[in-house]
């Protein structure tokens, strides 16, 4: 399915919404690690649990494992999306090798974003609020941008395969959820109760 020939809305549409989201999601821990800074001890307003805080997650080294906060990674990458959304929306086309820059890109975030959700489960043994609003943005955007760049011919020129590619992209929504259980399950076989956790917040238990 030639990039010519379509132009992928759906998929734009939800760049936008992810990239927005995650930014967010991004700006939120950059202002609670101001406030760790400016003063360790104060209490962080995503601190709900002992299991379920962002606190032991920016205080730790893979918190700022390239010498600076994470969330300085999200606030500058999800602007990347965001543009190429917004651009696709515009009715711009982008050359291949762009859109292989475009994964690499996508495929570092999702790899990154795993190895934090290891880290975070069996390491730290927390889960952080508004990291796992990034996971939840950075799965289904991976799963979405690499079936689209094998549909739009940067992976292939194969037109079987783009075809494929094209109808996987109803099934994303479902990876995603399935990845989502995955994240739910390793964190309950390492002990953290994650749902007892959230139904607890919830109800002021």
């Amino acid at each position: 399915m030639s990039e010519q020939r379509t132009r992928p809305v759906i998929f734009a549409v939800w760049l936008i919404i992810a990239s927005v989201i995650g930014w967010f999601a991004a700006f939120q821990l950059t202002v609670e690690k101001f406030v760790l800074l400016a003063d360790p001890d104060a209490a962080l307003s995503c601190d709900l649990s002992a299991f379920i805080q962002c606190g032991k997650n920016l205080e730790s080294w893979q918190g700022s494992v390239f010498g600076f906060p994470n969330p300085i990674l999200g606030l500058t990458g999800w602007m990347a999306p965001l543009v190429v959304g917004v651009a696709i929306l515009a009715g711009a086309r982008f050359p291949r090798w762009f859109w292989a820059l475009f994964g690499v890109g996508i495929t570092f975030a999702f790899g990154f974003v795993c190895w934090l959700i290891s880290q975070s489960i069996y390491d730290l043994i927390v889960l952080c609020p508004w990291c796992m609003v990034t996971w939840a943005v950075t799965i289904p955007t991976f799963f979405a941008t690499m079936l689209h760049l094998t549909r739009n011919g940067t992976f292939t020129r194969h037109e079987g395969a783009q075809q494929r590619a094209d109808k996987l992209m109803a099934w994303v929504p479902l990876a995603t959820v399935i990845a989502y259980a995955i994240i739910v399950l390793m964190a309950q076989t390492k002990g953290i109760d994650f749902l007892g956790e959230m139904v607890r917040i919830i109800t002021g238990g």
